[in-house]
């Protein structure tokens, strides 16, 4: 895959990701219909909508590549894939049902299983972010591509991270202390990645839960901010992994890895 354009691709999706947005909020405020489906967590027409753009304007762009959906079943019983696309239409449907912010459109490029591409935008929030090789990680404010990987004041006796709940399991606490961590504040959705990338916070940790798709467009715009994902043991994180699940996760944002 070496000949892909993987810039010129990344870009090519971005207005892409701000009409789907600009879908989902107008099908939000239009009344969603809603689904439970067979794992028992819901769906909604927003999730359909958003994917159905998504995925045909990355099979116009890359038509090689598969996709691997949270929502479809295409290509999910594929073995040793390497090269992918991974989707989460609507990541943080709890938000996006019950008119919250946090919820993100995601799409993220993985070569040799590896994240090489990423685009995450929060459309309440109008946060859109994205990035395609080390660093070359961005927020657009404002019109303007601004670079991910500052240092947002950072503080090292004042280390605060994301957590998935207000409530810290005490293997998570275990690692909150090694690494100093004062404060934490609970945040839904891959919008985690972004903010750690950012410098807004500095870093996240989560023992084994979700799926590929949660995180892999969220993985590479932290990489290539210059922070890092490993798991507890400081292993890498790879992808194409048997039923697409994730291993336990500590991200750090570049001010302290």
């Amino acid at each position: 895959m070496s000949e892909l354009n993987i810039k010129k691709i990344v870009e090519s999706l971005i207005d892409t990701f701000f009409y789907a947005g600009e879908i989902s909020l107008k099908l939000r405020n239009n009344g969603l219909i809603k689904k439970i489906k067979a794992d028992d967590t819901p769906v909604t027409n927003g999730d359909i909508e958003v994917n159905k753009i998504l995925t045909n304007k990355l099979k116009e762009l890359t038509p090689q590549i598969p996709i691997i959906s949270e929502e479809t079943s295409d290509n999910k019983m594929i073995q040793d894939l390497k090269d992918f696309w991974l989707v989460d239409p609507i990541d943080g449907t709890y938000d996006y049902i019950n008119n919250l912010e946090e919820f993100t459109l995601n799409a993220g490029l993985i070569i040799n299983r590896n994240p090489v591409a990423g685009l995450i935008f929060a459309p309440a929030k109008n946060r859109m972010f994205y990035s395609y090789g080390n660093n070359f990680a961005f927020e657009i404010i404002n019109g303007k591509n601004i670079k991910l990987g500052s240092s947002k004041n950072f503080n090292k006796d004042s280390i605060k991270f994301v957590s998935y709940s207000n409530k810290i399991k005490p293997e998570i606490e275990k690692i909150h202390k090694k690494l100093n961590v004062k404060s934490f504040t609970k945040m839904k959705s891959s919008l985690k990645f972004c903010v750690v990338a950012s410098g807004e916070f500095d870093g996240y940790v989560a023992e084994p839960r979700a799926f590929e798709w949660d995180i892999a467009a969220g993985h590479a715009i932290l990489q290539h901010s210059g922070g890092s994902a490993t798991d507890f043991d400081n292993n890498k994180i790879i992808y194409g992994k048997e039923n697409f699940k994730n291993p336990s996760l500590i991200l750090k944002s570049i001010n302290i890895i």
